[in-house]
């Protein structure tokens, strides 16, 4: 089997168990390596570390599987998707919620891999080499764990270039239902894993939209980056007197509307406005009670982390100026260049410079089903803070 040795000083990390190893902290490897192929992880003095998957096209040189001298097995394999889908079973809580993330890559000790539940059906990606080679055992073992009534696969990730992969996207098993009904904390969603962002539907903001609909009562909401409008309807769940859903995608429009009436709320109590939500924010002249700031990824790489810290702040500042006194803003990042205590900066500093004193209600992150490794702190991506703007 292929051996990677590492530099002297360089093995804490991965005794610890963090799962990725960098090239630059590798001395010398014995053998030859294909993309994806298992290998054995040794430090300086010799000690087997335990084995992982290589790809000399990636940054990430070896991405860890186990410790110590056991190798990773198929049956390990199995025995850890098991784990993963038996974490889930309370989420999916019967007429409550019937989706989810079944598997979390890094964070469920399967790097490069991520699975979703659709009600009935899978989606797929896999985004590493290492997890293409075991590409019949994951399938083999989802179909015999779940007995899905589809699998989909969408592996059509930025992180699957870097690896040196193509895109690979399509239905693997079943027949997709047209159109695809999801169930969230009591709400009815169309979802879509062909074409919708990420696999389909943001799983991760679940809990967090929620404690919205809890500080919803009675409220004008103000949902920017509202895509489909998961946060817009756990806000009418709450009894929200109106809310004022901002994208600036025409679909995302349509899909709000449809997933307005699926739910059969009142649609005068949602205005669906297409418009880039700095220039609305920018713009408007009206107060709101309650405001939501869940923007796309505006870091993909530590390079553009000043760049990001000054769309974060931009934004949470001119929040701030636009909502009433006592009113509640819930403000979120999913770049995970950027990390929770700069963005606790940023938003300090927004509000240095919008003249409101802030007080911090609920530190946010993603749901349990995106479980992080407490040795991976990079796969806490999601952070959010939910505030009360005086």
């Amino acid at each position: 089997m292929l051996k990677v040795y590492l530099k002297k000083g360089r093995e804490k990390p991965i005794r610890n168990g963090h799962p990725w190893i960098f090239s630059g902290a590798i001395r010398k490897i014995e053998g030859n390596g294909d993309p994806g192929e298992p290998c054995v992880v040794v430090g300086d003095n010799g000690t087997t570390l335990g084995h992982g998957y290589y790809n000399p096209k990636s940054s990430i040189t070896v991405r860890m599987l186990s410790g110590g001298e056991e190798p990773f097995t198929e049956e390990i394999l199995k025995k850890r998707l098991e784990e993963a889908i038996n974490a889930r079973a309370g989420i999916l809580r019967e007429g409550g919620t019937d989706s989810c993330r079944l598997v979390n890559a890094e964070g469920d000790f399967l790097p490069g891999l991520i699975v979703d539940r659709y009600a009935g059906g899978l989606c797929v990606q896999i985004c590493t080499a290492g997890m293409e080679r075991m590409r019949a055992g994951i399938m083999a073992a989802l179909a015999a764990q779940c007995a899905p009534s589809f699998v989909f696969e969408r592996s059509d990730t930025e992180a699957r270039e870097r690896e040196g992969l193509q895109s690979e996207e399509g239905l693997r098993a079943g027949v997709l239902p047209g159109p695809l009904v999801i169930r969230e904390n009591g709400l009815d969603f169309i979802a879509d894993p062909v074409g919708g962002q990420k696999t389909g539907f943001y799983f991760d903001q679940r809990e967090n939209r929620a404690l919205a609909c809890a500080y919803a009562g009675g409220r004008h909401c103000l949902d920017c980056f509202s895509y489909s409008g998961a946060f817009g309807l756990n806000l009418l769940s709450g009894n929200a007197a109106l809310v004022t859903s901002v994208d600036s995608s025409k679909i995302s429009g349509q899909w709000r509307s449809r997933n307005l009436a699926l739910n059969r709320f009142n649609a005068s109590r949602m205005e669906n406005i297409c418009a880039d939500a700095f220039d609305y924010l920018r713009a408007v002249d009206r107060r709101y009670d309650l405001i939501v700031l869940d923007p796309p990824k505006f870091a993909r790489h530590p390079s553009e982390v000043p760049k990001a810290a000054r769309g974060y702040k931009d934004i949470n500042l001119v929040a701030m100026k636009k909502i009433v006194s006592g009113g509640l803003l819930f403000t979120f990042s999913c770049s995970n260049a950027v990390d929770v205590r700069l963005f606790r900066q940023i938003i300090f500093a927004a509000a240095v410079d919008a003249g409101r004193q802030v007080q911090l209600l609920h530190v946010l992150s993603a749901g349990p089903d995106h479980p992080v490794s407490i040795a991976h702190p990079e796969g806490e991506y999601l952070k959010g803070l939910m505030l009360k703007v005086l």
